[in-house]
């Protein structure tokens, strides 16, 4: 088994290590793809609906967005082996600038059409995009790494929140009415997006990886496209997967509700200002979570259950809140400034969502990648979990761009999903680490095997050795 690890390794250990083909320079690379793709556009909606007045038609574009994402997510592992990976998360990155320019026309001109042209092209590469980085943050890292992986990858994601924030901030920092955003800020934003694709071509090919493990990244599969999607589908009618959906489905239903309740119930310059902090902390709490679930002390069966049942039990307390708050905001027509009496107690609600949507968003990672049991699944799990997410923030989006449903009907939803996604998260976690190791504890096991057999061939070549 050793001598066949090494002859599959794509980088032989004796070659010299170059910066630009480590696993953490192709963590930074997903990550400036990551910050001026969905990180600029998260940063856009975490204005409180793209930065418009009122959220409903931003909300009905997303949702559009979402709806074509499940299809060409789905589709990803079979368009990566046509094109590769680099250029499948180039083609991925390149449909966000429209969208930004449907927002820019639509704030500055009330065009409508080409907000939902964008839109549309947005889904159609950002499926490809969301599955190809999943796939890639699932496979390239080494297994000590995975979790400060994908931490250091998704601070990159909320980076562009903090710029977003940061930008509007400084121009909207007198504003304290209810409206739109200073057009000036979508110019930047499409800048910035169009660089993604080029950025992208930076990424080192899965055989080029050089992994301090000296194991080879497998991210490809010999079937054929028909089969692929076959094997795709199958896994995902699996029953330890099915049992996952409820949660990623409840994990990013939220972002619609919370951008909404921004735009609706606080001033410009309190949305830039929420944008702004709400993606500092998110940062914080991702990247000390990551750290947490790669404390190879503990074992993966305790430190997923720790950070389950942590993250849950906050997200829930937080929903009592926010079902609360909503039955009073939504009666009144609530809208604060900073300056305003009671400011705090709402937009604290927004900080703290944000910051437990990052968190949790890391832990389906870590989930999803510990329940497939193979590299060819850890792919196809990937496409299968964006596909999943983008179908419920269709939905959440959907629901959101209807005006009479209203703040109080997202809360409450929201909250009715945590509370079913309870059980079947149960049953899934507890596997892990008992019946569920995962990608990483596996390699980590192939690893240790590898070197023992290497150490047993170098002692019987000694003895032969010496016998000679």
């Amino acid at each position: 088994m050793a001598s066949d690890e090494k002859k599959s390794s794509p980088v032989p250990l004796a070659e010299p290590r170059v910066f630009y083909r480590s696993t953490w320079f192709a963590a930074t690379v997903l990550g400036l793809c990551n910050f001026s793709a969905p990180g600029i556009w998260v940063a856009m909606n975490s204005l409180g609906a793209g930065g418009q007045a009122t959220p409903f038609l931003v909300n009905t574009s997303n949702a559009l967005t979402f709806v074509l994402m499940v299809v060409t997510a789905f589709l990803t592992s079979a368009l990566v082996k046509v094109i590769g990976v680099k250029w499948t998360l180039a083609f991925g990155a390149a449909g966000y600038a429209p969208y930004a320019a449907g927002l820019y026309t639509n704030n500055l001109y009330g065009n409508e059409w080409f907000l939902l042209l964008g839109a549309a092209l947005c889904g159609i590469s950002a499926g490809t995009f969301w599955a190809i980085e999943a796939a890639i943050a699932l496979t390239y890292p080494e297994p000590e790494n995975q979790g400060r992986f994908l931490g250091w990858w998704l601070t990159f994601r909320v980076a562009g929140q903090v710029l977003g924030g940061a930008i509007n901030l400084g121009l909207n920092a007198d504003r304290n009415e209810a409206g739109k955003v200073n057009p000036t800020v979508y110019l930047i934003f499409i800048a910035l997006q169009c660089l993604g694709p080029f950025v992208a071509i930076l990424l080192p090919s899965p055989e080029r990886v050089q992994r301090t493990d000296g194991l080879p990244v497998k991210l490809f599969n010999d079937t054929s496209i028909l089969n692929e999607l076959k094997a795709t589908a199958r896994l995902f009618v699996s029953p330890k997967f099915l049992l996952v959906v409820p949660l990623i489905a409840q994990a990013v239903f939220p972002e619609a509700f919370f951008n909404t309740y921004l735009t609706l119930h606080f001033s410009v310059r309190a949305r830039a200002l929420g944008s702004f902090i709400s993606a500092i902390l998110a940062l914080t709490v991702g990247n000390v979570l990551g750290w947490g679930l790669d404390r190879t002390g503990v074992s993966l069966k305790n430190r997923t259950r720790r950070a389950v049942i942590s993250v849950l039990a906050i997200q829930g307390a937080l929903w009592i809140w926010s079902t609360v708050i909503q039955q009073e905001y939504q009666a009144a027509g609530t809208n604060l400034d900073w300056s305003d009496a009671g400011f705090l107690r709402g937009f604290l609600l927004y900080v703290f969502l944000v910051a437990i949507f990052q968190a949790q968003y890391l832990l389906l990672y870590h989930v999803v990648g510990n329940v497939v049991e193979n590299n060819e699944d850890t792919v196809r799990a990937a496409g299968l979990l964006r596909a999943t997410e983008s179908a419920a923030q269709a939905v959440s989006y959907g629901l959101n761009g209807v005006e009479s449903f209203g703040t109080i009907g997202a809360s409450a939803l929201n909250f009715s999903l945590w509370g079913f996604a309870l059980i079947p998260t149960y049953i899934v976690v507890w596997r892990i680490g008992v019946a569920y190791y995962g990608r990483a504890e596996r390699e980590a096991l192939e690893g240790k095997n590898v070197s023992q057999s290497d150490e047993k061939s170098e002692e019987s070549s000694g003895f032969i050795q010496e016998k000679v």
